[in-house]
């Protein structure tokens, strides 16, 4: 089965981002149908994180694929582009809460982007009882080159958020204030791009949005490479197998059709 979870609107105007107490307030805000409900026995539950400005329904596919192949499936929506990272974390811990905390099988995370980031904030606070594995799917890790060029453009952080301008390649920047994984993490990068302004801005291979070099991580059980672009990689149906694969057994399929044989720390 697969819930799709929706953070309740409500606009940045709206929030104090120095009150915590309105932060949990909204944290426990979220709806959808059937959260709090068990998951279906024997069913290991998954729960989806999209990435920066865009919506459970890109991860809509993944979701129905791992629903079929054995997975209970938990799709949240949440607002990438209206709140700090500190605030997205505590969303994400409340809907983990809400959703997944009284389950009897392990708990997985897949994530897209910017929500891989997000749930190693989340994971390096606190971890579920029953934590499973993790796989990211194009994270930027290291942070991105992008930020670093145009994240001081106040245009830039209109259209994407006070979360998008932390996103850079400095030490102190979101993705590098958090340390190694002590869980099993299996980390995806794409190789191809159909942004050719966004790679431009960027040294190296890469998806168009983040390099290979960025979506690595000291720590992590496997990396794989795959021959598909930022937007739409985790559509990709090879992407989709080797995610269940990882799942499954704590490994990709190295050698596998559409992915590159470059193991972790390679």
């Amino acid at each position: 089965m697969v819930i799709v979870a929706r953070c309740a609107r409500s606009g940045r105007r709206a929030i104090s981002r120095h009150r915590l107490a309105l932060v949990l307030a909204v944290a426990l805000a979220f709806v959808g149908t059937a959260l709090g409900s068990e998951p279906e026995p024997g069913r290991p539950t998954v729960l989806l994180l999209h990435g920066l400005a865009r919506s459970a329904g890109s991860m809509a596919p993944l979701a129905a694929y791992l629903d079929a192949n054995g997975f209970e499936v938990h799709n949240l929506d949440y607002e990438s582009t209206e709140h700090p990272p500190e605030e997205l974390v505590v969303m994400l811990r409340a809907e983990v809460q809400r959703c997944c905390a009284r389950g009897a099988t392990p708990l997985h995370f897949v994530t897209h982007s910017l929500g891989g980031i997000v749930v190693r904030a989340y994971l390096a606070g606190s971890k579920p009882e029953r934590l499973g594995r993790v796989v990211q799917i194009a994270p930027p890790n290291s942070g991105s080159e992008i930020v670093d060029a145009i994240g001081d453009n106040a245009l830039f952080e209109a259209l994407l958020g006070e979360t998008a301008t932390r996103l850079g390649t400095d030490a102190g920047s979101f993705p590098n204030s958090i340390g190694a994984p002590d869980y099993e993490l299996g980390v995806i990068a794409g190789s191809s791009s159909i942004n050719p302004i966004g790679s431009a801005l960027l040294s190296g291979p890469n998806d168009g949005t983040v390099t290979i070099d960025s979506a690595r991580l000291d720590g992590a059980a496997d990396f794989l490479v795959v021959d598909a672009n930022h937007t739409f990689i985790m559509q990709d149906e090879a992407v989709m197998a080797q995610v269940a694969h990882f799942l499954r057994v704590g490994r990709f399929e190295h050698g596998a059709p559409a992915a590159s044989s470059e193991a972790a720390g390679e």
